[in-house]
């Protein structure tokens, strides 16, 4: 018993670093895991007093606890099940596989990084590329909605600045869980957004067993409260009009949805840019007739950078004004449940383009689009002015609609050029006037036929 062993000192080294090890699991980690979990509760009840609408247990639930949740979930057991007998395979593989889907899908929210950083860092980029406006009854719309009620906002798609702008307007409100897509599966860039509370969605998954989890873990996420946002068009827009709603996420909340629970309130959110900063890449996949965009993501980050570097020199340079408006909110109680799922995302894009705001870029688009391409500057700009009259009630009321402004703006993205006393569109340039005209033709019919 008191014989010396010798041992090589590598295998000394090691043995102390596995005692340390079991140590520090044991003894060291469950302490500091619960010092700071305690710390993070005392800062989520703070930040809380500050929110419209608090943070919700669900939405602070640990990872692994939700995805345990979610693959014994009883309707994902059943899927499991269905998976092995149809795939001629072991249960324990179908198990395996809903937990992968599982992992793939729930996020790791930190109010920290979406508070602390995420909001920031929205706030600095989008006040570097655009003025920023926001529907005066935005904030009337989302005190309507009872305090017990879940909140999706069903949002139209133009850029993918989208998520950034809706993320920074909706800070006082409460933290946003957004469907994101596969092209946010990169590394660095995915471990983000799992933090900042968005869930990722195969969009072409057909598979019976993917499409069970995904839904259970949407449906329990609005069982929770949890404040979600929705791009119903599944993809950016690439002609500047609203596409035909596709209904998956629409249809899980309908099949989740308990009339005696809480109540799911959709608010439609009217997206508008005088600047699309991906406006020729969309185009172009339009023409070539896919969705294959051509701009890598070296091209986006040097982009926010170089905005970043603007902002830190005070040499701020942006595309004109970016506009959200809510539009009139629908409870799913009221609307009524049973009812098919095209009605209710047929009504959601109508609410959407009824409150689309109207910017001074795509009006004065719509102007020259309706004259051919050419017009005398003296009649685009009293055609304009009248036609913003008219629209007031939809464009930004922090500025006077200014012509020159827009038609500076049109000409240096070199869209439009003066020959003389006409502005008329550059060659080759119809698409992208088109492309800025048809975010708010719908709108301004409307206004149109409502001042003949």
């Amino acid at each position: 018993m008191t014989q010396v062993v010798e041992i090589p000192i590598w295998l000394f080294i090691l043995i102390l670093l596995f005692a340390a090890v079991t140590f520090a699991s044991h003894f060291l980690f469950p302490s500091v895991r619960w010092f700071f979990r305690r710390r993070l509760e005392r800062a989520v009840d703070r930040l809380n007093t500050r929110l419209a609408r608090p943070i919700e247990p669900f939405k602070l639930t640990r990872r692994h606890d939700m995805i345990q949740r979610l693959i014994y979930d009883p309707e994902v057991t059943r899927e499991i099940v269905n998976y092995a007998h149809e795939n001629a395979v072991p249960e324990a593989v179908a198990f395996q596989k809903a937990k992968s889907y599982a992992r793939e899908i729930v996020p790791s929210f930190s109010a920290f990084t979406y508070f602390g950083f995420g909001i920031r860092m929205a706030r600095v980029l989008v006040r570097s590329v655009y003025d920023v406006w926001t529907g005066p009854g935005n904030e009337a719309v989302i005190r309507s909605v009872p305090k017990d009620a879940t909140i999706v906002f069903i949002m139209n798609h133009r850029s993918n600045m989208d998520y950034v702008l809706v993320t920074y307007l909706a800070a006082r409100a409460s933290a946003l869980s957004y469907a994101v897509g596969e092209w946010a599966r990169v590394w660095p860039l995915s471990r983000l957004i799992r933090m900042m509370g968005a869930y990722f969605i195969r969009r072409r998954s057909r598979g019976a067993l993917y499409r069970k989890v995904l839904a259970r873990y949407v449906q329990m996420a609005t069982a929770g409260g949890v404040t979600q946002a929705i791009f119903p068009e599944g993809g950016l827009s690439l002609d500047g009009r609203l596409m035909p709603p596709k209904m998956g996420l629409l249809s899980y909340l309908l099949e989740g949805y308990d009339p005696a629970s809480r109540d799911i309130v959709f608010i439609p959110v009217a997206i508008n840019y005088d600047r699309v900063l991906e406006d020729r890449v969309l185009i172009a996949a339009a023409a070539r007739g896919d969705r294959r965009f051509g701009a890598r993501i070296t091209v986006v980050v040097r982009f926010i950078l170089g905005k970043f570097w603007q902002a830190l020199r005070g040499r701020i340079l942006r595309f004109g004004t970016a506009a959200v408006v809510f539009g009139e909110p629908l409870s799913l109680r009221a609307y009524g449940p049973s009812r098919p799922v095209e009605e209710l995302s047929g009504e959601l894009m109508r609410r959407i383009e009824t409150a689309m705001p109207v910017l001074p870029v795509p009006l004065i688009a719509h102007v020259l689009k309706s004259a051919d391409g050419t017009m005398g500057a003296e009649d685009l700009s009293r055609r304009a002015s009248q036609l913003a009259a008219e629209a007031a009630r939809a464009m930004p009321d922090n500025k006077p609609f200014e012509v020159e402004s827009a038609l500076s703006q049109l000409a240096k993205h070199g869209v439009i050029e003066a020959r003389g006393d006409l502005w008329r569109v550059i060659p080759g340039q119809e698409a992208v006037l088109n492309f800025y005209a048809a975010s708010v033709e719908p709108r301004l019919a409307t206004i149109e036929q409502g001042s003949a």
